[in-house]
């Protein structure tokens, strides 16, 4: 490891980063400075654009993927080698805003019927039923489910913050269900390599495969199952600044995305016609 990466990495650890941040932020800087095959602090603001450039018209990198570029190497420049350039030196692509598609209740109820193993359909629903990310349902642990409060404890999820979401009746069943027969220890949801939780990617496959077994044309990530969870709250009435909480969103304009795609907003006002 070089003394400018190691740098950076302890940069990162002092303020805390996630450790996927961490890595992907390493990854990014070192694919700029193997590219013109020269230290970063050799390289400027030239070599960035000629980098973003290369990136948009050959690579066709969305803009959420050059944003993830960008940030990397702002930090680099700006907190590590205490370069005082400008924004217009690193520029941050304009991101299209784009809605969810939401699954209906009853496309949900389906595409939970069509997943045969008991360990896969309890992550999903689990996901599903307390709107949590891939990340936060994979690394839960036994003694997270609190049976006698009727809540699920979420231990540091995005942005490093510890949060409480509700668990309801019918989880609670299918969750015992789950435990009676895979009698997991440590982690809710383990590997097959003993001490390791499931990984995302195998949460993801399970979805794809459930999602071509339901014939469910809309598309399905276990993230639209967090969408699906914040909206049909919506739809039945839930605040919005509760399900702020419940989602761990730092920002109440956030959740209020959900308000353009929930029905009981979209189709509140009646229709001309």
């Amino acid at each position: 490891m070089t003394p400018l990466r190691q740098r950076m990495l302890h940069d990162m650890q002092i303020r805390n980063f996630a450790e996927n941040t961490q890595k992907s932020y390493l990854v990014q800087v070192s694919s700029f400075a193997r590219n013109f095959r020269r230290s970063p602090e050799l390289l400027g603001p030239e070599e960035i654009r000629t980098w973003l450039v290369y990136l948009r018209e050959e690579r066709k990198l969305a803009p959420a993927s050059l944003a993830a570029s960008i940030g990397a190497l702002r930090f680099l420049y700006r907190v590590t080698l205490k370069r005082h350039w400008s924004d217009d030196d690193l520029p941050l692509p304009k991101k299209p805003v784009r809605l969810p598609v939401i699954l209906s209740l009853e496309e949900i109820t389906t595409f939970f019927e069509s997943i045969a193993s008991l360990k896969q359909r309890t992550i999903l629903m689990t996901a599903y039923a307390a709107g949590l990310r891939v990340s936060e349902v994979v690394h839960l642990k036994v003694t997270d489910i609190d049976s006698k409060r009727m809540v699920i404890r979420v231990n540091q999820g995005k942005n490093s913050r510890d949060r409480y979401v509700m668990l309801s009746p019918r989880l609670l069943e299918i969750l015992r269900l789950y435990w009676q027969d895979a009698h997991p220890r440590e982690w809710l949801f383990p590997r097959n390599i003993p001490g390791r939780p499931i990984c995302r990617a195998a949460v993801a496959q399970a979805c794809l495969i459930a999602r071509k077994r339901s014939g469910i044309t809309k598309p399905i990530t276990p993230h639209s199952l967090r969408h699906a969870f914040a909206t049909h709250l919506l739809e039945a009435g839930t605040d919005v600044r509760r399900i702020q909480l419940l989602m761990g969103h730092r920002a109440l304009s956030t959740t209020a995305r959900y308000l353009k795609v929930a029905t009981s907003t979209v189709c509140a006002t009646p229709e001309p016609l």
